[in-house]
């Protein structure tokens, strides 16, 4: 029995405090970095800036803890009910016996982040009415200053400013350049959205970028972004990739493009067209003239003239017509007596038919009289509204007529092919040039001597 308490092994007596170092040890060691499906219930962020919530499922649940500094970049806002996959470690707080899970990423389970994040601001800021199209401006007919706020690089760029020379020369254009895509990104799009808003400049604003995926065009999701738009003094055209995407800034702008070569020809209007339409009003104000001249004619012949001898020919018809009737009166009767009333009858009616004729006469001179006054001042009238219309409509070529820069003391430096020469690169030495000044031009051939700072 003496040999058998000798070899007895007594239990391992843990205090609280070593027991909960040992589970915290073990926890540490096989659940440093595990990925755990659930609910979020209770979520709520304190003073501090960290956000608490308790991940559950139907069996059980457990304590999460995400750090302010996780917290800033999540793209989504968490929110009881949603289904999430939370990443990080867990731990065992021993003051209190208890383990927590230490999140260090979360995305919602099923819709990616981004997408989530889209739809939560989407239905934010429509519940302000940002997307209200009560809110959304029309665009300015005629717009002469256009601000475009948009890469300096690649196509995008280079595609509305061709289309916009072709659709309209001699338009202002307005480039602020910013990235628009990545780090600085949104910053540089709400700078670029403000500066066209604080200055009195552009008649129209063109936000926009090519096509890319969600992740490329997130920076147009962006909360500032859309706020930028909304505030923004001046219309803006929302041009953000292809057809098919769709960016909470195309619904706060007052015009949404399908493409940034789509914007370029929403904003303005084919020149050629309005010369046309120009050339078709001008036609037409003519025939207008014409018609009311020949009306005018016309209803001063049926009320004057012609209405007077009408009335004329009516009464001598029926003076006729009743001496048709003495005469076979007085065949009937004696024939001396038939003589005299029919002399005294004649004589009566031919008074009566001279003085009706000469007061037809009077009023007939009368209402042509008080008409005559009235058609040139009427057909005067019409024509000075075509004159006034042609005006206005050549006062607006003229304004948007690039000879009026050439007025100032400019000068356009082309190629002899028709180029326009904006840098020194598109004019090497030996290039012939055409200088056109405000009445004629001046030849002249590009040197090797050029500005240090041009190339």
């Amino acid at each position: 029995m003496a040999q058998q308490d000798l070899f007895a092994v007594e239990p391992k007596i843990y205090t609280v405090t070593s027991l909960t170092a040992a589970i915290h040890r073990v926890l540490s060691a096989h659940f440093d970095d595990v990925r755990v499906m659930g609910e979020i219930s209770g979520f709520k962020v304190w003073t501090s800036g960290h956000a608490y919530f308790t991940l559950k499922d139907n069996g059980a649940q457990i304590r999460c803890v995400l750090f302010r500094q996780v917290l800033r970049y999540l793209k989504f806002t968490p929110a009881d009910g949603m289904a999430v996959v939370a990443r990080g470690a867990v731990e065992v707080r021993q003051e209190r016996g208890e383990y927590q899970l230490i999140v260090t990423s979360l995305e919602p389970q099923g819709a990616g982040a981004l997408q989530v994040a889209f739809e939560q601001l989407k239905q934010k800021l429509a519940a302000e009415g940002l997307f209200d199209a009560a809110r959304k401006r029309p665009l300015p007919p005629y717009p002469r200053r256009i601000g475009i706020v948009t890469s300096p690089q690649g196509a995008v760029i280079q595609d509305m400013l061709n289309i916009l020379g072709r659709r309209f020369p001699g338009l202002h254009i307005r480039l602020y350049p910013t990235v628009v895509q990545g780090e600085g990104a949104v910053e540089g799009i709400v700078e670029g959205i403000r500066y066209f808003s604080e200055h009195p400049w552009a008649d129209v604003v063109i936000v926009g970028r090519g096509g890319g995926s969600l992740e490329d065009l997130w920076a147009f999701n962006e909360e500032a972004v859309a706020r930028a738009i909304a505030a923004c003094t001046v219309p803006v055209v929302s041009a953000v990739g292809h057809e098919t995407d769709f960016t909470i800034a195309d619904f706060v702008a007052d015009l949404r493009a399908p493409t940034p070569s789509a914007a370029a020809e929403l904003v303005v209007k084919n020149r050629a067209d309005l010369l046309e339409s120009l050339a078709s009003l001008l036609r037409r104000a003519w025939r207008a003239v014409q018609l009311h001249w020949s009306t005018a004619r016309h209803r001063l012949q049926e009320r004057g003239v012609d209405r007077a001898a009408g009335l004329i020919r009516r009464r001598v018809a029926l003076a006729w017509q009743n001496l048709d009737e003495l005469d076979q009166r007085l065949r009937r009767g004696d024939p001396r007596a038939r003589i005299s009333a029919a002399r005294a009858a004649l004589d009566q009616l031919d008074r009566r038919a001279a003085e009706r004729v000469r007061t037809l006469l009077h009023q007939g001179r009368l209402r042509l009289e008080l008409l005559a006054p009235r058609l040139p001042e009427n057909v005067q009238r019409h024509l000075e509204r075509a004159r006034q219309s042609a005006e206005l409509a050549r006062a607006r070529l003229e304004a948007l007529s690039p000879l009026n820069v050439l007025e100032r003391g400019y000068a356009i430096v082309s190629r002899t092919d028709g180029r326009i020469v904006r840098e020194a690169r598109d004019a090497p030495p030996g290039t012939k040039l055409r200088i056109r000044l405000r009445r004629d031009e001046i030849r002249a051939t590009s040197n090797e001597d050029r500005d240090p700072g041009s190339a």
